[in-house]
């Protein structure tokens, strides 16, 4: 969502923002007829379309719109927004691998339905974004996963060295609409609104089998819980809900009783704690089973650092050495994990089904995923980890050269790592690491 709203949508969030802040209180009863107007759901279609995505049930592109007409298809939402004719269509539902090799559901929804959650977020993100705790970071403006990183790198640092590692099950088809709907109620009294949201929330959901068989189900909206990964509008509706756990544990005095304090991104959160990690974690499991949420035990620990290291969002956060002096301290550097899944990723960009291609192709696609990578793992200690994926980076290119360019020695004389790096152009991820935060320590 990095698009810049036209002026005028710009300034209906300024101006949403600035009531929700001056007003903590004040319930919001005029919105839906903001969600519809015309200059929102432009932009809403143009965030969408910056996004990209594959085409839901319909197999409709955001290339057929443009065929047909964006103004002419953008008319027609606006008209069964405005009338309330508006049904969202069956959620087509995909399973994406995970790094620890499960699969993650994801719903991948009509442009038409996309582009009209898309507006509601864009008069709806102002509001909630005023309640939103500081410690929650996923999906938001200058907030990022780095900054939760950092986060929980300063707490063991000052002292909090207990550290529950935190993990829900499948919390975003775990998430009750009961409580979320009155969650969202407490900032809006839209009933209209409100309809749209609940609508979305129990749309059915089509998968295809083995066989190629579609089946619908209804599963949300029977059981009255779930939000499919994926929509727009699911990432704000997953704060608004994790925003009760954080709000609790503050409320309740958790916090300072136990001088225990969570991070948050998204479902993954942990609570960094000064010798009541325990107690923080009875307490924790408590109010999960209050919000009606489940914790996963079998992921769920106790980590004490510095003799313990805890993974959060690919970092692992431990005991590392400093290479001048040879003292340990707690530090943060990308995981054992992570490092091995970018080289897996490495593997297959440079295998020998790939050989059709052309040199400048293969490198420029190596380039662009680890310039991806660095650009997320640049906190800590990175220099190990980028002198290894250098090294799997240079011999794998060169594996994939031999076999292109048909060359029977091991390659070393005709590709070594100078011309790699200096005329096939290979980075070097090595010669990055001086300018990052915390890579000197």
């Amino acid at each position: 969502m990095s698009l810049t709203p036209p002026e005028k949508v710009r300034k209906l969030q300024e101006t949403l923002h600035t009531k929700a802040t001056g007003s903590p209180d004040y319930r919001f009863y005029l919105l839906y007829d903001k969600v519809y107007r015309r200059d929102v759901l432009r932009s809403a279609f143009d965030r969408c379309r910056s996004n990209g995505g594959a085409p839901g049930i319909d197999g409709q592109t955001f290339a057929d719109i443009e065929a047909y007409g964006v103004d002419r298809r953008l008319d027609e939402l606006a008209e069964a927004l405005r009338k309330k004719t508006y049904q969202p269509q069956p959620v087509r539902r995909v399973f994406i691998p995970k790094p620890d090799g499960k699969q993650r559901s994801l719903g991948i929804w009509m442009i038409r339905d996309r582009v009209a959650q898309m507006a509601t977020v864009l008069v709806l993100e102002p509001i909630f974004e005023v309640d939103l705790e500081p410690e929650q970071h996923a999906y938001r403006v200058e907030h990022s996963a780095l900054d939760a990183v950092r986060q929980v790198h300063r707490l063991p640092n000052s002292g909090h060295t207990e550290v529950v590692d935190a993990d829900l099950s499948g919390y975003f088809d775990s998430i009750p609409h009961l409580e979320l709907m009155k969650s969202v109620s407490r900032r809006v009294s839209d009933r209209h609104l409100l309809a749209l949201i609940k609508m979305w929330l129990e749309a059915p959901v089509e998968e295809v089998d083995d066989r190629g068989r579609h089946h619908r189900t209804t599963r949300n909206k029977d059981e009255g819980r779930g939000s499919s990964q994926g929509p727009p509008l699911s990432p704000l509706l997953a704060n608004i809900d994790m925003r009760r756990f954080m709000r609790g544990w503050k409320v309740l005095g958790h916090e300072k009783r136990l001088d225990a304090h969570i991070v948050n991104y998204a479902d993954d959160f942990v609570i960094c704690c000064r010798g009541t990690a325990e107690e923080a974690m009875r307490v924790m499991r408590s109010m999960m089973s209050k919000l009606r949420l489940t914790v996963n035990e079998t992921k769920t620990r106790l980590c004490r650092l510095p003799e313990e290291s805890v993974n959060f969002l690919g970092y692992t956060i431990g005991r590392c050495h400093s290479r001048k002096t040879g003292r340990s301290y707690i530090g943060t550097k990308p995981s054992t994990k992570r490092i091995d899944a970018l080289k897996a990723e490495i593997h297959e960009l440079t295998s020998r089904r790939w050989l059709w291609t052309t040199d400048e192709d293969r490198v420029a696609k190596l380039n662009r995923k680890l310039l991806g990578w660095s650009n997320y793992f640049c906190l800590g200690p990175v220099s190990p980890a980028y002198r290894a994926i250098d090294r799997h980076a240079r011999h794998r290119l060169r594996q994939w050269l031999r076999g292109k360019h048909e060359v029977q020695s091991r390659g070393t004389s005709r590709f070594p790592d100078a011309r790699l790096h200096e005329e096939i152009g290979l980075i070097r991820l090595g010669d990055r690491p001086r300018s990052f935060q915390w890579a000197k320590v």
